[in-house]
């Protein structure tokens, strides 16, 4: 696929690319820090059909609901002829026990044999996370392992 970048003289900068009914979809990021998501005509690539603005919160929870089923997606491929083997996406909520302790803090692999492979935050993949990472609330966790280490883990970033 490819993105296409083009600077916004006084605005800030696009990035769009085309679909296949040749319309763009893309995110205009102004030069203040604000988000626009913008959709085009159809029969003009460079006219705005709609344009919606998005927080920074919004910008990264929409690309987490974008990003991490791709990950997830290719990993599972990639697993598939592993039997008793899933990937799966675990949420840090708001009060979970780890939001703002570490991934060590949570002995994840130590207590279920699950290994989180990577954490989506505010639309960033962080791959191969280290012990030392810090869990926010709103991450979202990439995590390999059986069925019931993958139900023991979710259990974990819930109550502890």
């Amino acid at each position: 696929m490819n993105v296409e970048v083009t600077p916004l003289p006084g605005i800030g900068v696009r990035k769009d690319f085309g679909l296949a009914n040749g319309r763009r979809v893309g995110v205009v990021t102004h030069r203040d820090g604000k988000i626009d998501l913008i959709v085009s005509k159809s029969e003009d690539p460079d006219a705005c059909l709609a344009s919606l603005p998005l927080t920074a919160e919004e910008a990264g929870a929409l690309a987490n609901l974008l990003g991490a089923p791709q990950l997830v997606a290719q990993l599972t491929e990639e697993h598939r002829e592993l039997p008793g083997i899933n990937t799966r996406q675990l949420p840090v909520k708001t009060g979970s026990p780890f939001d703002g302790r570490t991934l060590g803090d949570a002995a994840i692999r130590t207590r279920t044999g699950v290994s989180v492979v990577a954490v989506m935050r505010a639309g960033q993949v962080n791959p191969s996370p280290t012990p030392d990472f810090t869990f926010t609330a709103g991450d979202l966790l990439v995590a390999v392992g059986t069925p019931k280490g993958l139900e023991a883990t979710a259990k974990i970033l819930q109550h502890g």
